[in-house]
């Protein structure tokens, strides 16, 4: 895949259908559109100047896979939809009423039905505009960061979470000399309990990854070299800094136009049908009511996979309810997981473990001892199962003391 450009379209007047927003959910819901309305109208606007790609594989696959290109994430929608492609263009206001987006350039197009994808971005802090800080969520930051690592390079991590945890084991793959500095005892301590995170931090020393808990950004200066300084005193070196702090949903669209928020994103129905008419929400914005869970919102592949399904097969007139509770996944060197649910260690923690204690399953309980997320450490092909232990703990059906043996470690 060659550098994108910035194409402006001749747009339609109208669309039968307009997605905003141009990733995986994106693309979900306009194979869906074509599916159940071959003949109908679609029109994807993104401020990305990549078509959608399969995101998972931007700190995965493109980082571990020896020679995998960015061709190879590129999901061809517009090839296996025939939705036309407006990308590298932003969505200014949307007007409900009118049935109408208007773009940063002044074009204005109508829509019958209109979908909001528009994903989540990464979280800022007050750096210095240097192109050798890095925040991580696109391809054209794939570019950008590929181009500065070599072997060598030495690239400091800020976050314990997600994100950095696959972008240290990712850099490290391709011969960086990665550090990683954040404020917890050890990176992912939010989600796993000691038994792992001892482990993890053994393995990621082993791949010549030096993990920095206590560590609290106070500064990042831009010199020479980058300086991170610590609030305690403590100075980093480094070449590149990435950041990885989290994401925040992109609702301010959604807000601009009066529809309604919940829990930081945009509350939908069953049919992920928003309090506007015609308006339909999936992905990372979306605030729905999962069956398990009750009502959340979920920034993981799997929900944008299923959600933007749902919301392009109901806005192509087959109605369609979004009755789901996704997994998310990971693979960190050697070890990989599945999980479902609230894998968070504010919960009690159950652990069993195979007999060489290389495979897990936890169970993440609430104060009243129902299971709240289940996590499948090394173990496979057991996320059903995981769903049905969880629905059958809120309806009082398993005990917490039955809950050895329902899933086998390692599976």
């Amino acid at each position: 895949m060659s550098n994108p450009i910035e194409v402006k379209a001749t747009l339609q007047p109208a669309y039968d259908h307009i997605i905003v927003g141009g990733g995986v959910a994106a693309d979900k819901a306009a194979r869906a559109i074509r599916e159940v309305a071959p003949d109908a109208s679609v029109l994807i606007i993104s401020d990305i100047s990549d078509g959608p790609l399969y995101r998972p594989g931007l700190s995965k696959d493109l980082w571990l896979k020896p020679n995998a290109e960015l061709d190879s994430i590129d999901l061809a929608t517009k090839e296996n939809t025939g939705a036309e492609l407006l990308l590298g263009t932003r969505v200014t206001a949307l007007d409900p009423k009118g049935h109408t987006v208007t773009t940063a350039d002044g074009q204005q197009v109508g829509y019958g039905k209109l979908l909001l994808a528009t994903g989540a971005s990464a979280r800022h802090i007050g750096t210095p505009d240097d192109e050798r800080i890095v925040y991580y969520r696109n391809a054209d930051d794939y570019r950008h960061l590929r181009s500065m690592v070599s072997e060598g390079t030495r690239v400091a991590i800020v976050g314990g979470g997600y994100i950095a945890s696959e972008m240290a084991a990712g850099l490290a793959a391709v011969g960086a000399d990665v550090s990683v500095h954040f404020p917890g005892k050890r990176i992912l301590e939010q989600m796993f309990p000691d038994s792992i995170t001892g482990h993890l931090s053994k393995l990621y020393e082993s791949k010549g990854v030096s993990l920095n808990g206590d560590f609290f950004l106070d500064s990042l200066s831009a010199g020479e070299k980058l300086v991170l300084k610590s609030t305690s005193g403590d100075e980093v070196v480094a070449d590149v800094v990435v950041l990885g702090l989290g994401a925040a949903p992109n609702i301010q669209l959604a807000e601009e136009a009066g529809l309604t928020l919940e829990m930081g994103g945009v509350l939908v129905d069953e049919t992920l049908a928003t309090s506007a008419p015609d308006i339909y929400a999936a992905g990372d914005i979306a605030t729905y009511d999962d069956p398990i869970l009750g009502r959340r919102r979920v920034e993981h592949m799997a929900m944008a996979e299923r959600s933007g399904d749902t919301a392009g097969r109901t806005m192509a007139g087959e109605r369609t309810e979004y009755r789901y509770t996704p997994l998310f996944w990971s693979d960190l060197f050697d070890d990989g997981y599945e999980a479902v649910g609230e894998t968070r260690t504010n919960h009690r923690v159950e652990e069993h473990w195979n007999d060489e204690h290389t495979a897990a399953v936890l169970y993440y309980l609430d104060d009243n001892d129902v299971v709240r997320g289940v996590l499948l450490w090394n173990t496979w092909d057991s996320v059903p199962k995981a769903r049905e232990v969880m629905a059958a703990s809120k309806e009082g059906k398993l005990a917490a003391s039955e809950l050895a043996g329902q899933i086998t470690p390692g599976g």
